[in-house]
């Protein structure tokens, strides 16, 4: 079939551009079958693109999956993509930052074990409570050489206490 051009209209999509469009359409049914049901149930789709969803989420068959998946890139044409784009984007910085935050009080966790007094004192001028007692006594017994489940659970009780200071700011 041949393209037709009409003078003063854009050019029609080539079939590379519409095949283009269809994997990427179908790529965002991909992330939207991983995606977490919280964020399926936020973006009110329509019910027979959430219908294969959900079913693509129950599928186990390599060859069965592929065709569902082929079929929610399908329905994902009947659909304006931006709204789901945009709320997969948030879920992903969120995510992101999450996982920024898990690691810096990891870092810190691990610097006042390892140094003790030093990094204790540099996190007490960057967080105030940090410098109270019983949060210097938690450090100190995460540094204490002790058995192995004690020092695991110390670490633990100090993590979830850098986490509550830390996820302040």
């Amino acid at each position: 079939m041949r393209r037709r051009h009409v003078e003063g209209e854009p050019e029609p999509p080539t079939k590379s551009e519409l095949k283009r469009r269809a994997q990427a359409l179908q790529q965002l049914g991909d992330r939207l079958i991983a995606a977490p049901e919280a964020l399926l149930d936020s973006l009110h789709l329509p019910e027979k693109l959430d219908d294969a969803i959900r079913l693509a989420r129950r599928i186990h068959s390599h060859a069965a999956l592929a065709r569902q998946k082929q079929y929610v890139g399908k329905l994902m044409r009947q659909v304006d993509p931006a709204p789901i784009v945009e709320a997969l984007q948030s879920q992903e910085a969120e995510r992101t930052l999450a996982a920024r935050r898990f690691h810096r009080v990891e870092r810190w966790r691990d610097r006042l074990v390892a140094e003790g007094e030093p990094a204790l004192e540099e996190l007490a001028s960057e967080l105030p409570e940090a410098g109270n007692e019983d949060f210097r006594r938690l450090v100190a017994a995460a540094r204490e050489p002790a058995d192995q489940s004690t020092r695991a659970r110390t670490g633990k009780q100090l993590f979830r206490a850098l986490e509550r200071m830390l996820g302040a700011d």
